[in-house]
């Protein structure tokens, strides 16, 4: 029974991601999620109480989405710059694929200065960025001139960047392409000059024993393909 009820939770937040995604969060009603869900909206409320549950619960998912890929990518070595590059990557890449990603930087978007208020997807997005941060900075993979907020306001607007990217419709290889071509430029920022070489700008290529090494599949190419060596995160 209570696998059925976790099911059935997950179905409405999936639905609940498509409905927030495709007409914002003002525009979703509880009727049209439980009618994509296949649902009566008492089955929904047995588990949201409202829609402001029903967002945060769409925003946790998008967490635990993270934290889930940073935690398989750490247990694999792969240091903190090189995380941050490929969780550009795994952003990009669910963006175009996945709902409840995109519902999350919706949500938070339209919900900004809610009483009270809903979860902050994007907040955790650079709580994530600023522990990988300081990881590096501690061990001395950063720029001395890469302090303050200069590095984490940069990459929440290469954030920005991608999601505008991702909501043109662009291909995800021309995508992956142009997240790649961001880190050009980020990567002299934020590391000394003779560890650029060290980081891969490209996303990480999947292990043949192992195809959810990567984004799920995403398509990746070999380290000297028009990427940088040094480092392999896979």
């Amino acid at each position: 029974m209570q696998a059925r009820s976790q099911r059935t939770r997950q179905k409405l937040v999936h639905a609940g991601a498509e409905m927030f995604n495709r007409n914002g969060y003002a525009n979703a009603t509880l009727g049209e999620i439980a009618g994509a869900a296949g649902m009566t909206k008492g089955a929904l409320y047995f588990h949201f109480s409202s829609k402001d549950g029903l967002a945060d619960a769409v925003q946790e998912r998008g967490r635990a989405m993270v934290q889930g890929f940073i935690r398989e990518r750490s247990e694999t070595g792969v240091p903190p710059v090189q995380m941050l590059i490929d969780m550009t990557h795994w952003l990009a890449r669910t963006l175009l694929d996945d709902p409840v990603i995109r519902a999350s930087f919706r949500i938070t978007n339209e919900c900004a200065g809610r009483q009270p208020p809903v979860t902050d997807f994007h907040q955790d997005w650079i709580t994530e960025v600023l522990r990988l941060l300081g990881q590096a900075r501690e061990a001395g993979a950063l720029r001395a001139r890469a302090e303050g907020d200069g590095p984490a306001t940069l990459l929440a607007a290469t954030v920005c960047g991608i999601g505008v990217l991702a909501g043109t419709g662009i291909p995800y290889p021309r995508l992956s392409d142009r997240v790649a071509a961001l880190w050009e430029p980020l990567l002299s920022a934020l590391v000394p000059p003779d560890d650029v070489a060290n980081y891969r700008t490209r996303p990480p290529v999947p292990a043949a024993s192992t195809p959810s090494a990567a984004f799920g599949g995403a398509p990746g190419r070999p380290l000297g393909a028009g990427s940088r060596g040094g480092q392999r995160a896979a």
